[in-house]
């Protein structure tokens, strides 16, 4: 049995865990109200399916510092998005004005590129593609759809011979 500090009683424990609003934050509580309860490490892990050697650390920190070292403790580091600074989005809002270098329009994984270009580093994660556009005050811009029924004759006789095309060869 792995001794638990008094920081919180079972019955503090147990509310933690049940009131808790983020999933890691609820498994850390519930971790620490179980041995609590006096299970042993071995019965918390095949409860939990967390590993033993993680449900000893976690009971070292909960013993060390209380209640405040449970949960995802990387919501609370206090750092700041380090990709994303205002002058590299001026860069960005600066370049966007011009087309992209093969044409067409800008994508998150276009502007993605261009942010590896401006840090030096070898690949941006797409989403910070998409952050950095929605930073610079942009939003997914695509054209409603066009009714069928508004082509003209010529156009749908066209797209029933391309389609009849695919049908008779499907590899074109």
């Amino acid at each position: 049995m792995t001794a638990i500090a008094g920081h919180l009683s079972v019955d503090g424990l147990r509310d933690r865990y049940v009131s808790s609003s983020h999933a890691c934050e609820a498994r850390h509580f519930q971790t620490i109200w179980l041995l609590a309860k006096g299970h042993s490490v071995g019965q918390v892990a095949e409860m939990t399916s967390f590993g033993e050697r993680w449900i000893e650390q976690l009971a070292a920190r909960y013993n060390a510092e209380g209640p405040g070292s449970l949960g995802d403790l990387r919501r609370r580091n206090g750092a700041k998005a380090t990709v994303l600074k205002p002058e590299l989005i001026e860069k960005l809002r600066v370049r966007l004005q011009e087309a992209p270098d093969d044409g067409g329009l800008w994508t998150s994984a276009k502007v993605a590129v261009f942010l590896a270009r401006e840090l030096g580093v070898e690949k941006v994660a797409v989403q910070r593609g998409w952050e950095a556009l929605k930073a610079c005050g942009l939003s997914i811009q695509t054209p409603r759809p066009r009714n069928p029924n508004a082509a003209t004759p010529e156009e749908a006789a066209a797209f029933k011979k391309r389609e009849l095309a695919r049908e008779i060869w499907p590899g074109r």
